[in-house]
């Protein structure tokens, strides 16, 4: 039952999410750049109203189940592995695979630099008492890291994909939740960090649009994602 209040109350996110996405893409063409960052905006404002409540100490208490699944692991870097599978299977995507890595790879970092470092810099125990590092969520900026990349790459031309990468993206803030890693603000200001920092890279990729392999369309690399392990996976299409 806990573990159904956590999606059901972390779907409410997704629900903004989607909805304010919509208007995004609806007033797109005519809108002020600073639209662009209404919903990672909204997310960091919510996580900072509620943040130390007390609302938010009684809430936990309901949502917890004290899971010990490790699933959330995977499950922030699903987004990505559809990504890559779409460009495997021929799936029009806005930008090159490599440029699409490269966003990806420039958006983890910048996700990694700015979660660890108000990690450091916010005191704020974790629900489980573990530590005091509970603010950001780290999985759920990585999570709405990924989620945000795939969107961005296929809102246009394949939008069931696009925003499945949020269901991700719920699923593993709901998983920190449930494991009482975190406390649902942790998690709503990872979101907004993760959106945000994408969105801010989209609008600045141009600045960095260098694509050694844009005339090799046959060849795919991607990241490879192991136990512990690091490295490449190649296709070649003939």
């Amino acid at each position: 039952m806990k573990s159904l209040n956590v999606i059901l109350v972390l779907s409410l996110m997704a629900s903004i999410c989607v909805n304010a996405q919509k208007v995004n893409d609806t007033i797109q063409n005519d809108t002020a750049l600073w639209k662009q960052f209404i919903v990672p905006a909204g997310l960091t404002g919510g996580a900072l109203l509620l943040t130390n409540t007390r609302f938010e100490r009684d809430l936990q208490l309901r949502l917890n189940s004290n899971s010990n699944t490790s699933l959330d692991d995977y499950t922030r870097f699903a987004p990505a592995a559809q990504m890559y599978i779409a460009d495997i299977a021929g799936v029009e995507s806005r930008s090159h695979w490599f440029d699409q890595t490269k966003n990806l790879g420039i958006s983890l970092l910048l996700t990694d630099l700015v979660t660890t470092k108000l990690k450091k810099n916010i005191v704020k125990e974790r629900p489980s008492g573990a530590n005091n590092n509970a603010f950001p969520s780290a999985h759920s900026a990585y999570a709405f890291t990924t989620a945000t990349v795939l969107f961005e790459e296929f809102k246009d031309t394949s939008p069931v994909l696009a925003y499945s990468g949020y269901g991700f993206a719920i699923a593993t803030a709901s998983l920190r939740v449930a494991k009482n890693a975190h406390f649902v603000s942790d998690v709503l200001l990872g979101a907004g960090i993760g959106i945000g920092i994408v969105k801010l890279v989209y609008l600045l990729d141009h600045l960095y649009a260098w694509n050694p392999f844009l005339k090799n369309d046959n060849i795919v690399i991607v990241p490879s994602v192991g136990n512990q392990t690091y490295g490449l996976a190649g296709s070649i299409s003939f």
